[in-house]
C-alpha cells in the first residue's frame, strides 16, 4: 500500500521563538492501508520553481544578478535548491498532520537567499519532494519499505511568509559577507570620515560613486 501514500502542504508559517529564523510548514500524511504506519523516517528536499510565477520590473531588475537578462530568461529560470531536512513521523493510522521545520538563512551569497529578497510580493512556488523509510504493522510484527519516488506536494508560499519571517530575526536589517581585506578597508574608510555606523559609510560610498 506504500504506492498509495499520499503528502500535502497545507501552508506555511513563520515561527517566532526558534534560535534561528525557521519557517513551518504543515503536511498531511495519507496512508490508507488497515494496518497503519508506526513511523516513517522522513526525508524533505525543497526547491523553487523560479519560472512558475510572474515579475513586476523592480524584482526583474534584482533577479539579474541570478538569471541574467530577462531575454534569456528561457534558459536560466531553473529550480533552486531551497533545503533539506528530516523529521520522524509517529504511528498513525489514515491520514495525520506534522509541522516541518526548515531553518532559514538570509546569506544574500546563497541563490535561494537572492531569490527570496528580491521579491516583493505574490507568492514562492516551491515543490516538495518526499524520500525515507516507512515502518508499518503487520501480522507478525512490522514491514519496512521506502517512501516511494513519486511522492511530492508543491505549495505556493506568500511572499509576505518570508518576510515576516526575517523581519522577526533582522528586523530591517539584511547581511552581507565581505571577504576580510574587503571589510578592513570599509573600516578604515568608516574611521577617516568619522561615521558613526556602516550604514553611513555604505551610503557614502554609494554617493560619491553615483554622483
Amino acid at each position: 500500500m506504500l504506492d498509495e501514500l499520499q503528502f500535502a502542504c497545507l501552508g506555511a508559517r513563520a515561527e517566532p521563538h526558534a534560535a534561528f529564523p525557521t519557517l513551518v510548514f504543515r503536511l498531511r500524511i495519507t496512508e490508507p492501508s488497515s494496518g497503519g504506519v508506526h513511523a516513517i523516517a522522513l526525508r524533505c528536499q525543497i526547491r523553487v520553481e523560479p519560472h512558475l510565477r510572474r515579475y513586476v520590473p523592480a524584482e526583474v531588475e534584482l533577479l539579474d544578478d541570478l538569471f541574467g537578462d530577462p531575454s534569456r530568461w528561457g534558459d536560466t529560470l531553473k529550480p533552486l535548491q531551497f533545503a533539506n531536512v528530516s523529521i520522524t513521523v509517529p504511528a498513525f493510522r489514515g491520514t495525520t498532520e506534522i509541522d516541518l521545520p526548515v531553518p532559514c538563512s538570509y546569506d544574500l551569497e546563497v541563490a535561494a537567499g537572492k531569490y527570496f529578497a528580491a521579491l516583493d510580493e505574490g507568492e514562492v512556488p516551491l515543490l516538495m519532494l518526499f524520500s525515507g523509510t516507512v515502518f508499518a504493522r503487520a501480522d507478525n510484527g512490522f514491514t519496512v519499505g521506502q517512501v516511494p519516488w513519486h511522492c511530492e506536494a508543491r505549495h505556493r508560499m506568500p511572499v509576505a511568509v518570508w518576510q515576516e519571517l526575517m523581519n522577526r530575526y533582522f528586523p530591517e536589517t539584511g547581511w552581507l559577507r565581505l571577504r576580510r581585506d574587503t571589510l578592513r578597508a570599509l573600516h578604515r574608510f568608516k574611521a577617516e570620515r568619522a561615521l558613526a555606523t556602516w550604514d553611513e559609510a555604505v551610503e557614502l560610498l554609494l554617493k560619491e560613486t553615483l554622483g
